[in-house]
């Protein structure tokens, strides 16, 4: 296969979605939210994302689990990872039509094909933590080692390329494939967005505030990267962020304030009124292109929203469903956000 074959299908798998094509602006919610608990108490589902028939894939961070259910709710099965303590952290659609995704803890990626077949492949730096990972435009999937400092790159056969990041310690936390065709991270501990070509040459863009802390980022519909900023104390360092930010594939960067105090925003991505939505504690907020910030509770008490998607997660948003889904990993359920 050459090169110009596998940027075709490369491209082709970030359409494969069978959900509802194109879905307009003037999409909107209607505040209903509709749960659905999990079989095992205390399981922590953590990230969900959507595979091309429409069934939902979703990480149980504590149950050390993948789980798998329709879209309706029914359905669910769920599958134990092989090393007890992996912690799976963050899972998406790679090329192939499988899903991956990252062990926090056991330092591996691994992949589970719709059957429900698992394979792990071991990182070559110990210890790394690897957290985000995203479909590139090239057919690999990209992911971050938040300990290790590295952006790494997983080909479809599971080799394994790291690429070191040139701020020591930095904290890559999260990363999104980008519309420019580079993938997008952020760098937690270093106040920094970095962007990483296919090729592996990478760029830093300072933010405005030394103790930003940026987490979770993903691409708008309006071709822009957005990211959330945290707040409060987190992963051993301590951060004023509270905004939702956007920076431009040139680097300029626009941060939002959260109308909301308390929480730290944890999660982010677009929805299917194409506007930015993210996660905080007991509510889903929703940031327009200019800026405004909604934020709605969710029913379920302490119920801890986490991470969401509205598509396959951390790829641009061409394809949406007319859910926004996201799990709640203090209420042990899968849920989500109608729009009509």
């Amino acid at each position: 296969m050459n090169r110009l074959q596998r940027s075709g299908n490369a491209r082709r798998a970030l359409c494969l979605l069978s959900a509802t094509v194109g879905l307009a602006m003037a999409l909107e919610t209607n505040g209903k939210f509709t749960e659905f608990s999990l079989p095992h108490p205390g399981s922590g589902p953590t990230t969900v994302s959507i595979a091309p028939d429409g069934s939902l894939w979703f990480t149980e961070g504590t149950g050390n689990r993948i789980g798998r259910m329709s879209p309706d709710g029914t359905g669910i099965r769920e599958f134990d990872l092989p090393n007890p303590g992996s912690s799976p952290r963050i899972i998406a659609l790679g090329s192939d039509k499988n899903m991956w995704f990252t062990e926090h803890l056991g330092n591996r990626i691994g992949r589970i094909t719709p059957a429900g077949v698992l394979t792990e492949f071991p990182i070559p730096t110990p210890n790394c933590q690897p957290r985000a990972i995203a479909l590139g435009a090239d057919g690999n999937l990209w992911f971050g080692e938040f300990t290790g400092n590295r952006i790494g790159r997983v080909a479809p056969d599971g080799t394994i390329t790291e690429f070191p990041i040139p701020t020591a310690d930095s904290g890559p936390r999260a990363l999104a494939a980008g519309p420019d065709g580079n993938i997008w991270f952020s760098e937690f501990n270093a106040s920094k967005i970095g962007r990483i070509t296919p090729k592996g040459v990478i760029t830093e863009f300072e933010l405005p505030r030394p103790s930003s802390g940026p987490g979770d980022i993903t691409t708008g519909a309006d071709g822009n990267l957005w990211f959330v900023e945290l707040s409060g104390r987190a992963d051993n360092r301590t951060v004023d962020g509270n905004r939702v930010s956007r920076i431009t594939t040139a680097g300029k960067v626009t941060e939002f304030p959260i109308p909301s105090a308390t929480g730290s925003p944890i999660n982010i991505a677009v929805g299917p009124d194409r506007n930015i939505w993210y996660t905080k504690g007991n509510r889903l907020g929703r940031v327009t292109p200019d800026g405004v910030i909604t934020e709605f509770e969710i029913p379920t008490a302490n119920g801890g929203a986490t991470g969401l998607t509205a598509g396959s997660d951390r790829q641009p948003p061409d394809h949406l469903t007319d859910k926004l889904w996201f799990t709640e990993s203090g209420g042990n359920k899968i849920a989500y956000l109608s729009f009509q």
